[in-house]
């Protein structure tokens, strides 16, 4: 089975991100954990306008499903 036959794990690294306590961190831990998520959003930024622009070149093509 390919990796994208495979149904997707329940929750998400965000979510289980969100519930952590932050207070054993200390502030140079804290300062590196916001580079890492900065760096990780624009990662999915850049994939979502990735797909979106895919998508809009199928929809431009075949058109608009609906």
């Amino acid at each position: 089975m390919d990796d994208e036959a495979r149904p997707r794990p329940r929750g998400d690294a965000a979510s289980q991100l969100a519930t952590e306590d932050l207070a054993p961190y200390s502030q140079d831990e804290l300062e590196a954990r916001i580079a890492l998520l900065e760096t990780e959003i624009a990662r999915v930024e850049k994939h979502r306008l990735m797909a979106a622009a895919q998508r809009d070149a199928a929809e431009a093509l075949f058109g608009r499903k609906e």
